[in-house]
């Protein structure tokens, strides 16, 4: 039997820890150096209620001077996982001024996950001072009508928690 192919592309702002998750998902070890994306594919093989799926999983690029060439990832999209730091309150700011509103225009009937990374710098206390706007996540669930998850990939080993909610 044919494993089912999906492709889950991945959107946020730079640094937010979009690669890392992707990484320790795909080939289940993090990456020490950090080197940003422009474009990068991963694939992983899984298996969801019992089926084999092979998940293309497209990393883009969250600064500002990828803004034109990111949208030629977004078609056929069967998911999007939308990013933000908790240790960065502008990158959640960004996920209602620049990323739900992109998304929705090149994927208007995908669906969303939110999901919240660097969980394990939730203890810093540079980060329980910056992260007072870290509840308004509650208010960006009910604008951008999507799922939540935490994810603190440096400490996990395979992070398959996402994947029963696509």
């Amino acid at each position: 039997m044919a494993a089912i192919r999906k492709k889950l592309v991945i959107v946020g702002d730079g640094a937010c820890g979009k690669t890392c998750l992707l990484i320790v998902f795909s080939k289940d070890q993090f990456p020490e150096v950090y080197v940003p994306t422009v474009f990068e594919n991963y694939v992983a093989d899984i298996e969801v209620d019992g089926k084999q799926v092979e998940l293309a999983l497209w990393d883009t690029a969250g600064q500002e001077d990828y803004d034109r060439l990111r949208p030629l990832s977004y078609p056929d999209t069967d998911v999007i996982l939308m990013c933000f730091s908790i240790d960065s309150p502008d990158s959640l700011e960004n996920i209602l001024e620049k990323w739900h509103p992109e998304v929705k225009h090149f994927c208007p009937s995908v669906p969303i996950v939110l999901v919240a990374n660097k969980k394990d710098l939730r203890s810093d206390p540079a980060t329980i001072k910056a992260s007072t706007v870290y509840l308004s996540h509650l208010v960006i669930l009910v604008v951008c009508q999507c799922l939540f998850f935490h994810s603190a990939v440096k400490k996990a080993t395979r992070c398959v928690g996402i994947l029963p909610w696509v």
